[in-house]
């Protein structure tokens, strides 16, 4: 049958169209005719034994009342000719027993006749086709609890055939109750034995309802608790799975770039310290490296339905060899006289320090060359840090450089101010330069030795523009430590230092 409106073909039974939604009204196509015709054969069956058996009486031979009247008269004359009214009674009797048997056999085969006709009709009027029509035709006047019951005796008889819950689930659509009709459409699903093809509409029929309803939840549940893949796989788009890890939990050997995935389209929410992850977690956005450690991540997954997924959770270990620490060449100790501080780098590692007491990492100072002793007391504290992001132990380091026979630092300092106004790089010995009113000032680091016996102090320029903190420049000077000879600190092609005079 095709929808009269979009002439879209319709299954067998549905009296909606799921393309444009038009109810369709039913006349029943079965012809009343034949079960008429089935009660004329009993009633005329019936009224063929009466007659029969009303004819039965003359047919006798004569030996009805009329019979019996002739043997009276017989008598009155004095029963003469005995021998030929005796000849003429067996022959009567005869004819007389013939005709029962006779009516007798009609009758029997008109009893069959009958009891056939009424198991057709019997039959008939408890086929599934019939049931069906009359159920339809229920619907058709509006009277669908009338069409449930038929179709609900009717899966009593036959509870084979899903077409009977598919039926009534849409007469149920059609009264707006939405609960009835999943029902019915659950028990198509529940009964275990009916093809793909019927759960797959079943289910798809129960998604419908419930995406209409905004029930997004329930479709979410329904579906978890699908044993079909293939059927599961339809409804991707309305399920919230956990998300999938890309390493199985355990130990690693190296570090690991976690990926975390999900089902279809929405947000991954996760932590990776062991706590329980919510909506106000990071989003999973990249990898999550996990170097050295033990590391338990549990995620989430949010559908774009709103819908969240359970949580998953897993742990790994990590196991990365830690890199050797660095080795210092100049030892802790007091030094009177300049001396470099070099760091022997690992393989495939970085070297960072810092100087405040802190222990390093990969923000502090990156360790690119020789330092120069600072004056005074310093403490030093070195790192290796692998490709993997695997540190070492800390290697510590305390030095004090005092050095004798040296010009002051402040003596220092004086010698280059006067030296950099001399030259016109400086207006006055207050530091104003050529750049506004911002003020240079000058302070010594450390004191280093170039070529064979010539040592200097390092002395770091700074300027401050206005109220501004002072800011380091690009420019080392350099002052004699016995001599006051003043130098800027360059260096050559291998990276050697440099002085060069200002």
């Amino acid at each position: 049958m095709k929808c009269p409106n979009c002439g879209n073909e319709l299954e067998e039974g549905h009296l909606i169209c799921e393309v444009c939604g038009e109810e369709i009204q039913m006349v029943p196509d079965f012809e009343p005719e034949i079960e008429n015709k089935i009660e004329s054969s009993i009633t005329e069956t019936l009224s063929t034994l009466a007659a029969l058996q009303e004819d039965g009486q003359p047919s006798d031979g004569g030996k009805g009342n009329s019979g019996h009247e002739l043997t009276d008269s017989v008598n009155d004359k004095g029963r003469h000719d005995d021998a030929a009214r005796g000849g003429q009674s067996s022959a009567a009797k005869k004819a007389q027993r013939n005709s029962r048997i006779w009516i007798a056999a009609v009758t029997a085969a008109l009893l069959v006749l009958a009891a056939v006709a009424y198991g057709l009709y019997a039959g008939y009027v408890r086929s599934v086709e019939y049931r069906m029509e009359k159920a339809r035709t229920y619907a058709a006047d509006g009277d669908y609890a009338q069409a449930v019951a038929c179709l609900e005796d009717l899966y009593r008889d036959h509870p084979e055939l899903s077409k009977v819950l598919f039926m009534e689930a849409d007469y149920y659509y059609l009264q707006n109750d939405n609960v009835s009709a999943v029902q019915a459409l659950t028990r198509v699903i529940d009964k275990g034995d009916y093809p793909d093809a019927d759960l797959q509409e079943a289910y798809g029929k129960i998604v419908t309802i419930y995406a209409n309803q905004g029930e997004y939840g329930k479709i979410n549940e329904l579906l978890l608790a699908c044993q079909k893949p293939e059927i599961r796989e339809q409804f991707l788009d309305y399920m919230a799975l956990p998300p999938e890890f890309s390493y199985v939990e355990g130990s690693y050997d190296g570090m690991i770039p976690l990926k975390l995935s999900a089902n279809t389209s929405g947000t991954i929410y996760y932590t990776t310290d062991g706590s329980r992850p919510t909506m106000g977690s990071p989003v999973y956005m990249a990898p999550l490296f996990l170097e050295a450690g033990e590391h338990t991540v549990s995620a989430f997954f949010v559908n774009d339905y709103g819908i969240e997924s359970d949580i998953v959770s897993k742990t790994y270990t990590v196991n990365i060899p830690a890199p050797n620490p660095p080795e210092i060449a100049l030892y802790s100790g007091e030094y009177t006289e300049p001396a470099m501080i070099e760091v022997e780098e690992a393989a495939g590692c970085s070297v960072y320090y810092t100087t405040d007491g802190s222990n390093p990492t990969e923000a502090s100072v990156p360790y690119t060359g020789p330092i120069p002793l600072p004056l005074g007391r310093s403490v030093f504290k070195f790192v290796n840090i692998s490709e993997d992001g695997v540190s070492s132990e800390v290697t510590d380091r305390v030095y004090t450089l005092r050095l004798t026979n040296a010009i002051s630092a402040s003596e220092a300092v004086d010698t280059l101010t006067a030296r950099l106004v001399e030259t016109g790089y400086l207006q006055d010995g207050e530091g104003h330069g050529g750049q506004g009113d911002g003020i240079f000032s000058y302070r010594v680091s450390s004191a280093i030795r170039i070529g064979a016996a010539d040592d200097y102090y390092t002395v770091y320029e700074y300027y401050a523009a206005g109220t501004e903190a002072p800011v380091q420049t690009d420019k080392v000077f350099l002052v004699n430590l016995h001599t006051g000879e003043t130098a800027q600190l360059t260096y050559d092609e291998n990276g050697g230092f440099v002085a060069a005079a200002l």
